[in-house]
């Protein structure tokens, strides 16, 4: 089942993913699967699906009935197969080995209640080059923008369908500028800090697909810490058993 330098982490509710050096996934991806949590009934698609936590830990929970996962990656769309059937989900899901920007005919268009994207977090010539093409895709916006998550956003939602994304809080106004853009109207916005002390180091944003202009929600700040050091109550329950299983 394992490769070479991959290795089993436990997600809660003995649902286990495979990761590796080169596909993982980090807090953000844990808070963007939370605040994007879909329903039972929704259809469901995850852009840039990586080794595939969002559709895991979405499935643990048993909402929604079926996800589809976008991933560019052949290495990791065959983590993420390997991972459903370890925790015999196959059924619950399907791997789609594409470019976001080429899904015509590959899925049904306009007919999702919900798609979800953990992007690239840095633009196109901004920081210092990550190193190894895995790194590179997942880091930078090398292979796809904010502007073509948007637009494949669009593409696969049905008239008032929501769209979640996470980024770094000097990148609002490009998601927001996107988002509109491609008629997806931002409605709600949750900033996220360490502490107290703190800058925002992330934000979560959903739009609505063809929704009305204005009335965005500015959620309470999210605390990863308490002002002891520890993890807030509120992150406690957002992490639930995969923290007790491995943080």
């Amino acid at each position: 089942m394992l490769l070479e330098n991959e290795k089993l982490e436990p997600l809660g509710g003995g649902v286990r993913i495979i990761v590796s050096d080169e596909h993982k996934f980090w807090t953000d991806t844990v808070l963007l699967a939370n605040f994007s949590m879909p329903k039972k009934t929704d259809k469901v698609c995850d852009l840039g699906s990586g080794c595939g936590p969002i559709p895991l830990i979405w499935l643990r929970s048993g909402c929604p009935a079926f996800v589809t996962a976008v991933e560019i990656q052949e290495n990791a769309c065959y983590m993420l197969k390997r991972s459903l059937e370890l925790n015999d989900l196959s059924g619950k899901a399907e791997v789609i080995c594409s470019d976001l920007r080429e899904l015509r005919g590959k899925v049904q268009l306009s007919s999702y209640d919900a798609v979800v994207c953990n992007p690239p977090y840095k633009a196109i010539g901004s920081g210092i080059k990550s190193s190894g093409k895995a790194h590179l895709i997942a880091r930078h916006e090398s292979m796809c923008t904010i502007n073509d998550i948007a637009a494949a956003a669009k593409s696969l939602l049905r008239f008032s369908g929501r769209f979640f994304i996470c980024q770094r809080p000097e990148r609002l106004c490009d998601v927001l500028e996107a988002m509109r853009e491609n008629d997806i109207e931002p409605k709600r916005l949750r900033f996220v800090q360490q502490r107290n002390a703190k800058a925002p180091k992330l934000f979560l944003v959903e739009g609505r697909r063809g929704g009305k202009p204005g009335g965005l929600i500015v959620e309470p700040v999210l605390f990863i810490e308490d002002e002891n050091g520890n993890f807030s109550h509120e992150m406690i329950e957002i992490y639930g058993q995969y923290k007790e299983d491995y943080l």
